[in-house]
């Protein structure tokens, strides 16, 4: 995947894989109670513009899938374009290596220079992409299986607790609650993202 593939530029009602790590590599999630914090901020800052539709945080990286709003339902700063949509991206990413730096002692930059978007324009794409993220910690082998990984939204799509993320959208994708687990039990539909160097 080149550059420019990777820094698609955000645009209203399009859908697009926002990930990114540390820079070189370095651990962004110190401790357990970094990940919460970190969904808080991204709470906060990114879903003014956009509907979520999975994550997962990694010791050293992350993967969203989201969708920008359209371009009525965005704050008036974004409609008049005074204000560019990546901007709470990176205010967000700011602030969250702030706080780390404060907590740890440490300086300089946190996450790479620039946060990869990519855009997704397939639904075949889009429901392999759900997969590959939710398979993420598998694959990287921070677990043996990613359904027991605490750190990404699959179990948010199994609960029926109150969430928000686009829950009955990515069950519609797929066909609904039972469809969605079985894709995601076939780890060959998962492992086709792998395959095509996605990250």
């Amino acid at each position: 995947m080149d550059l420019q593939t990777k820094r698609a530029k955000l645009s209203p009602g399009k859908f697009y894989h926002v990930f990114t790590r540390g820079n070189n590599k370095e651990t962004i999630f110190k401790e357990s109670k970094n990940y919460p914090y970190f969904l808080s901020r991204w709470k906060q800052y990114i879903t003014p513009i956009a509907d979520i539709y999975s994550y997962c945080l990694l010791p050293n990286h992350f993967h969203f899938c989201l969708k920008i709003k359209a371009i009525d339902d965005l704050p008036q700063a974004y409609q008049t374009g005074r204000k560019h949509l990546s901007h709470p991206f990176a205010i967000c990413l700011s602030a969250y290596a702030k706080a780390i730096n404060k907590a740890h002692g440490r300086t300089g930059s946190l996450f790479e220079e620039t946060y990869n978007r990519v855009e997704i324009t397939t639904e075949t794409y889009f429901i392999r992409l759900i997969a590959y993220i939710h398979a993420n910690p598998q694959h990287h082998g921070i677990c043996t299986d990613f359904r027991d990984y605490p750190y990404s939204s699959y179990h948010a799509f199994l609960s029926d607790k109150q969430t928000s993320l686009m829950r009955e959208a990515v069950w519609a994708y797929f066909g609904g609650k039972e469809g969605f687990i079985d894709y995601h039990n076939d780890h060959q539909n998962w492992r086709r993202l792998y395959r095509s160097n996605l990250e």
